[in-house]
């Protein structure tokens, strides 16, 4: 399994019409090669799959990677506790250069950026 460190930065949409980089996301998932979440690999090592949430105009949210409802959930908080699920990611491929799109928890759905990927770990 190649777990990678992800950036994710806002891409060009009607409320940003250039996007922006300071609107991000930074994850750490597992990625088949054919770009999609490593499933089993996630669920093995469910700790590893973190995320956090930079907005420059909110405190930032970190937490973990998680399926709910049959949906990618980026959820703020610890496991075991009360968790909020501040967005969730499309299940499409995830490559350096392409567009994921994330579902605010207000519902606006937004086009991301993968800006950076980076393998981290071969197991």
């Amino acid at each position: 399994m190649n777990w990678n460190s992800i950036r994710l930065e806002l891409g060009r949409s009607d409320s940003s019409p250039k996007g922006s980089a300071s609107r991000a996301y930074l994850l750490r998932l597992p990625i088949r090669d054919d770009g999609l979440i490593d499933r089993a690999a996630l669920e093995a090592l469910p700790q590893q799959a973190t995320m956090r949430r930079l907005w420059p105009n909110e405190p930032d949210a970190s937490g973990h990677v998680v399926r709910v409802n049959g949906h990618w959930a980026l959820a703020a908080g610890e496991p075991g506790r009360d968790r909020e699920v501040v967005a969730e990611l499309e299940d499409s491929p995830i490559r350096e250069g392409s567009v994921v799109t994330i579902t605010e928890r207000s519902g606006e759905r937004l086009p991301f950026r993968v800006a950076k990927m980076r393998a981290m770990l071969k197991q």
